[in-house]
């Protein structure tokens, strides 16, 4: 009996070794520009989930003492013109912005890619009329629908929740099914058919995976825009209501002391900036990758 048979020879490594070694392999091939903007997203959300244990004061706690005082060690964005601490309400309010973005941007996703897939890989009439009722969407006034149902329902979130999946969906639609289009007549989807597999199996098992790539990658620039719709309803008042923090409401407290108290808008206002900044590195370093054949 040899060493070796003793020993036990070294087998095939585990399932889970080599899938993990596979997402890393994927990390490493990302561009840097990639690797910028989610190193910026990821900050962005660490400290917003952080915000209780961060924020070294309450989002709507008052220091009469400190009214519209300049950034400094204590105050690190300064405070407002009612003592309250800036950098406090600037993580508190990317808190609530961006669980709000998340959601009106990820789950009108899955939504639009089914439809456009299913409207895609059939055609004909389905095509015809999913197409038509993605235009009619796509052409409608997207702030003026969202403002509409937030007369509706009053001001706040909910407002928000509900008018922008209402059209978010047929922005994927419409990419999902002009990938659709092409990729019904690849050979896979159309060895999918040869073999006999069911229109369902066909669609969710093989298209749908490959038509949320790009998809997640415009989500990055969705996500941006979401944001800042937020944040222009939090400005004119339509969004979450005093005493809440919401970006937006914050860049128009300090609208009036702009010119005396540059930081009570500016700062948070930049953390707006960062964000878009993060997400579009991001997005942009993907599709660079995905065309590059770095992102399979």
């Amino acid at each position: 009996m040899s060493a070796v048979d003793v020993l036990g020879a070294p087998g095939p490594p585990p399932v889970e070794t080599a899938a993990w070694r596979r997402r890393a392999r994927g990390l490493r091939g990302l561009p840097l520009q990639a690797k910028i903007g989610a190193g910026i997203l990821a900050f962005l959300v660490l400290v917003a989930l952080l915000a209780p244990l961060i924020a070294p004061y309450g989002q709507n706690q008052l220091d009469f003492d400190n009214i519209l005082s300049a950034p400094s060690p204590s105050h690190l964005f300064g405070t407002d013109s009612t003592g309250r601490d800036v950098f406090s309400r600037t993580l508190y309010a990317l808190r609530v912005d961006l669980a709000i973005v998340v959601v009106v941007t990820y789950i009108p996703l899955p939504i639009g890619v089914l439809i456009g897939a299913m409207a895609g890989y059939f055609g004909g009439i389905v095509d015809s009329v999913v197409a038509r009722v993605i235009d009619v969407m796509i052409a409608f006034p997207f702030f003026v629908l969202v403002i509409a149902v937030i007369a509706v329902v009053g001001p706040g979130v909910k407002g928000v929740l509900i008018g922008v999946p209402i059209v978010a969906w047929a922005l994927y639609a419409r990419l999902a099914r002009s990938e659709m289009l092409v990729m019904r007549e690849q050979p896979f989807m159309l060895a999918t058919t040869a073999l006999g597999y069911s229109r369902r199996r066909a669609i969710l098992r093989h298209a749908v995976p490959n038509l949320m790539r790009p998809c997640l990658i415009y989500s990055t620039l969705d996500m941006v825009v979401n944001l800042l719709l937020l944040a222009s309803l939090a400005y004119l008042g339509l969004g979450a209501q005093p005493p809440n923090a919401e970006l937006g409401s914050i860049v128009a407290d300090g609208q009036s002391t702009l010119l005396t108290a540059w930081w009570v808008a500016t700062l948070p206002g930049l953390v707006v900036v960062l964000f878009g900044v993060g997400a579009g590195m991001l997005g942009d370093g993907l599709s660079d990758g995905r065309l590059r054949g770095g992102v399979q």
